[in-house]
């Protein structure tokens, strides 16, 4: 997992992320550094999210807390790196970002963004497939990794202030809501 440091700091106080009904990126954002593929062989790079457990929470006071039984589950969607299929050389040479993932609370979402439930916690999955393309990776050879330093909880705005300054003061497009900022 790259940006190790920032994605602890987040999950140190409970890390969330913004769903929204167009589909919002994640911040910090889902980027691995991949090694021991055989560079000359295809693979693709996907992402999906899972349910952490059943249960949906509430921000009470300073915490989150359980407030009953999770939504049923939606189907799971799964994010194709746009640069997949490509060499193991190719995913090799430099952290893979998954940068234009979206994330929504859309459930007739028609662009293919992740749709999940607001209020419950999720983790990310990273799918290593040795495949041609998309349609043989049901065959295919595949490694399934997760970091829980990226676990968070969906919301449609942020609960805790402390999560609200965190990507203030790290996010490079959040530059406009800085104390030093132009729009204070």
């Amino acid at each position: 997992l790259e940006d190790m440091d920032l994605w602890m700091k987040f999950h140190q106080i409970g890390t969330e992320m913004i769903i929204t009904k167009s589909g919002r990126r994640m911040f910090p954002q889902c980027k691995i550094k991949v090694s021991g593929l055989i560079p000359y062989a295809k693979y693709l790079m996907l992402v999906d999210f899972v349910p952490m457990d059943n249960f949906r929470y509430k921000w009470n006071k300073d915490q989150w807390e359980v407030a009953g039984k999770a939504e049923p589950q939606l189907p799971c969607r799964t994010y194709v790196h746009p640069d997949s299929p490509a060499p193991g050389s190719h995913w090799m040479k430099e952290p893979v970002s998954f940068q234009k993932l979206k994330l929504t609370n859309n459930t007739l979402d028609q662009h293919g963004h992740i749709i999940l439930h607001s209020m419950h916690r999720y983790k990310p999955r990273f799918h290593i497939v040795q495949a041609d393309d998309l349609f043989s990776v049901r065959w295919s050879i595949f490694q399934v990794f997760s970091f829980p330093e990226t676990v968070f909880t969906s919301v449609t705005a942020y609960q805790n202030e402390q999560i609200t300054k965190l990507k203030i003061d790290n996010n490079p497009f959040a530059k406009g809501f800085r104390e030093h900022g132009k729009n204070t």
